[in-house]
């Protein structure tokens, strides 16, 4: 019988498989190894694998990711953990203006991984409870993964440490300790791809993140109402699997996208524009579309509770996709 891991645990399990089988894997980060990781991620790591493959790093993220490009590019694969997502600006440079670039100027490949605590839902305020992944989904030559379950957590953390280019990998952080099931490891797995997490014929749901599973609950009361919704998990935003919402669509006519990030300017925004252009004849209704409010997330529980997306918005958007 396979154990059942949280989401955390799945994460640290993937990093000392990888640490395990590459001896080009190192882990760098703040705190990363005496302390663990801010979310204890890497509890445990430096003690089994040493100082000089699980590295604790100065308060300084220009430094060490700009660092971690430069050993990337020299054939080591850096797993780079920022303490909270938020903080990725400070290493803005070295991801968007190098480690994007050096494939297209030099043919030469960057396999570094950047993670990063992302979301909110603890009251953590507006520097520590953003959703950065739009920042980097325009920007050519990056990945972008943001799993949802304990299983792709760790599956997909394997894939991205073993893919050549950079890879962005956004783990929310309401998920860590709330979210279990299996562990899962695959090097070989394609970083790519959607799963319908549930199957439906009358309205597509399409999410990824912590909000996958509120669209999961929203869909399970819609069903005792007669509305049968078909959710998607997208897990990978870059590349993005549009095929397999465009599939899903077509057969449901109406669609709703829903994620934590806000929906303009990002993930829903661009979905939206791809369906209305490339599917318009199929539609039965516009596409909706349900996010944070457009404001910084407010410290007060009852506020952020307001400005993040709820089960009853995705639920009551549904309701008017279906009645359209």
């Amino acid at each position: 019988m396979t154990d059942v891991v949280t989401y955390v645990e799945a994460i640290r399990l993937a990093l000392r498989t990888a640490l395990s089988e590459d001896e080009r894997v190192v882990l760098m980060g703040e705190d990363v190894g005496g302390g663990g990781g801010a979310f204890r991620a890497t509890l445990g790591l430096q003690a089994e694998f040493g100082g000089d493959r699980v590295i604790d790093t100065p308060i300084s993220e220009a430094a060490f990711t700009g660092a971690a490009v430069g050993m990337a590019l020299d054939g080591m694969r850096p797993v780079v953990e920022f303490q909270f997502s938020d903080f990725i600006t400070s290493g803005m440079n070295a991801i968007v203006n190098t480690a994007a670039k050096m494939h297209f100027r030099a043919r030469t490949p960057v396999p570094i991984v950047i993670r990063a605590p992302a979301a909110g839902g603890f009251a953590g305020g507006p520097f520590h409870s953003q959703n950065p992944e739009a920042w980097f989904l325009r920007t050519p030559g990056l990945k972008v993964v943001c799993p949802a379950t304990a299983e792709d957590a760790g599956l997909l953390l394997g894939a991205a440490i073993a893919d050549p280019n950079p890879v962005l990998f956004f783990e929310q952080k309401s998920l860590y300790t709330r979210v279990k099931g299996e562990f899962l490891y695959n090097s070989a797995a394609p970083l790519a791809g959607a799963i319908t997490r549930r199957a439906g014929e009358d309205v597509t749901v399409v999410s990824y993140g912590a909000t996958l599973h509120l669209a999961l609950d929203a869909a399970a009361a819609l069903a005792d109402e007669g509305i049968d919704c078909e959710v998607i998990d997208l897990r990978v935003l870059c590349p993005l699997d549009f095929e397999s919402v465009a599939a899903s669509v077509a057969k449901t006519g109406r669609c709703l996208i829903a994620h934590e990030d806000y929906c303009r300017y990002g993930v829903a925004a661009e979905l939206a524009a791809r369906l209305a252009g490339e599917l318009f004849t199929d539609l039965d209704a516009p596409v909706g579309r349900v996010g944070a409010h457009f404001w910084p997330i407010p410290f007060s529980p009852p506020l952020e509770e307001a400005t993040l997306p709820s089960r009853d918005r995705i639920a009551d958007a549904v309701r008017e996709l279906a009645l359209f």
